[in-house]
Formats: structure tokens, sequence, C-alpha cells
């Protein structure tokens, strides 16, 4: 019989300046992996709680005292000298300069253009999660009306929006393509990414940048589709699993408040939400009663950021 190996629970941070940039570390020598480019952190030791744990890690590697930290993701990743837990967090203040207290290099690094190397291997989702801006706005071109919607995508554009999800189930699907190609062409103008609902083929036919599967379509997936970003909307923990299983990019669950699309329906409230994503390995967007007001509350829930419909186009 194989022994199963002991997990360790190691906190990883993610310290992210204003502007996106995020900190990575290089291993020094005399450890596992000497020479890789990491996320700092280490092993939870006993008695500890996480956020405790970070504190004690970015103090003793990097010299700053954690002010404000988000829990997000947590993978597990077996190495060949340890099988771990990886609890990242996002840490967005900080007192002090980060420098390297055991004469590691440091360096701050652009999401989508990492540009030091060798990276431990566990790295590969997360910097792909980094490159996923903290708003996902829905498109609602059957109550605004198509150049309405357009004009206030324009807007949304100008402000930052860089993630749109174009759902419109009331359109053709000759119309929907129309429509789609003005939304990828205005989008890509912004280096903004687009996701279809449900339709690959048509996704793939008007350069979008991936598809956004319905919960329906998410549970008869057999492998996700390749080279694009996938999404899927989640109102369940099988949902979530099945999520997780095919490896997608991201996932929206919800609804977390009361929506005006679905009077007197049951919303989850900000517990049960995060109780569902809790050691949860993919981005997750809070969806349903969203406001830019909420994001900070879904952050310290566990969400990489908010779906909005509604609130995404209101001036």
């Amino acid at each position: 019989m194989t022994q199963q190996r002991k997990v360790v629970d190691v906190v990883a941070a993610v310290i992210v300046q204003p502007d996106g940039r995020f900190l990575l570390a290089r291993r020094p020598d005399g450890k596992p992996y000497a020479g890789y480019w990491e996320f700092p952190g280490g092993k939870v030791e006993a008695g500890e709680s996480l956020f405790q744990a970070l504190a004690r890690e970015l103090h003793e590697e990097l010299g700053i005292e954690v002010k404000h930290a988000y829990p997000w993701l947590v993978r597990h990743f077996d190495y060949e000298h340890a099988s771990v837990k990886l609890h990242f967090f996002r840490v967005v203040a900080w007192d002090g300069e980060p420098h390297g207290k055991e004469s590691q290099l440091l360096a701050w690094q652009t999401p989508g253009s990492v540009d030091v190397a060798p990276l431990l291997p566990a790295n590969g989702p997360i910097l792909s999660a980094l490159e996923l801006p903290a708003t996902l706005a829905i498109s609602n071109i059957a109550e605004m009306g198509e150049e309405p919607f357009m004009s206030h995508l324009a807007g949304a554009l100008e402000n930052g929006l860089r993630l749109i999800q174009l759902r419109e189930k009331s359109l053709s699907l000759p119309e929907l393509e129309r429509v789609a190609r003005r939304v990828v062409s205005l989008a890509h103008g912004y280096g903004a990414r687009v996701v279809i609902n449900a339709e690959v083929r048509l996704a793939q036919a008007v350069g979008a940048d991936g598809v956004h599967l319905t919960a329906a379509a998410l549970m008869r997936l057999e492998a996700r589709p390749q080279d694009r970003l996938v999404g899927a909307s989640c109102h369940s923990v099988e949902e979530l699993e099945r999520a997780a299983e095919l490896e997608l990019d991201y996932v929206l669950l919800g609804a977390v408040l009361p929506t005006l699309s679905h009077p007197g329906a049951h919303a989850l409230g900000w517990e049960a939400f995060a109780g569902l994503i809790k050691d949860y390995p993919l981005p997750v967007y809070a969806l349903g009663g969203m406001s830019p007001a909420h994001l900070e509350t879904a952050w310290a829930a566990g969400a990489h950021g908010i779906a909005m419909l509604r609130g995404a186009w209101a001036r």
C-alpha cells in the first residue's frame, strides 16, 4: 500500500501595487528549487492562523509589515520534496519597502509579461489568474437597446473595463454574430477581452477571446475548449467542483444578493458565498446584485472580483 504523503500548509503572498504589478522572489541557494522564482511566503507553523503566518513570513523574508490582505486562491501541488496546500493571499497594503532579507533577488512583474525564469511549476495558474481584471461586465442590450449599450460600453472601456461577457439570449444567431463583431472590435481597441455566452463556434468566428458556459453546459462538458478563455456560471458545490476538474479560467457564483432579474429568488448572502469558495482553486466572480461598492466585500469573502449586469453600465 502506498503511504499517503503529509500535506503541508503554506501561505503565499501576491503583493500587488496599485498599477497591478506584483512581486516575485528568487529562491536562495540551499533550499529546494534554488534559483526558481516564486511568490514570497512559507510554511504555517503550529498554532498560527493563515494570516499570522503570512504576516510573519513577509516580515522575516522581506522586512515589511502587512496592513491589508485578502484571501484568494488555494491550490494543491505535489513537489518531489513535499505535498503542499498553497493558500494565496493578495496583499494590497503594507509598511516598509520589500527587500531580500535572505539575500534573495526580488522583481516586480506585470501580469501577462513576466520576464524572470524559471518559475516554480505551481505558479502557472496563479499568473494566468492575475491577468483577469477585478470586474467582469455582462452585456444588457435587451434592456438598453443596441446603440445606447454601445455608447455605455465605449465609456466603460475608456474608464478601464477589460472583460466583457456578451450574453444576449433574445438575439437570433445572425444578429448575435453582427453585434459580437461590433463588441469585439471596440473592446480589442482598448486591450479588453470578450467572452461569448455558450457559443464556442461563434466566439471563434468573430475573434472573441473565449466562451462563457451556462451551468447546464458546464455539467455536460467532457473537456474544456482549448486555447481560449473559458468561464462558467455556477450555483452549487457540484458545479464548482466540475469547473475545477475541467481547469476553467474563472467562474461566476451567485446570486449573492437579490436581483431585479430574479425577484423573490433565494440569494446566497456573503457568508454562504465565502463558505462555498473556501479552499477553491479558481478565480471566482461574485454575481447577483453587484455594484462597484461591493468589490472590497467580495475580496474579503475570497472572491477574485465582481460580475455586474446593470451595475456595469450605470453612469
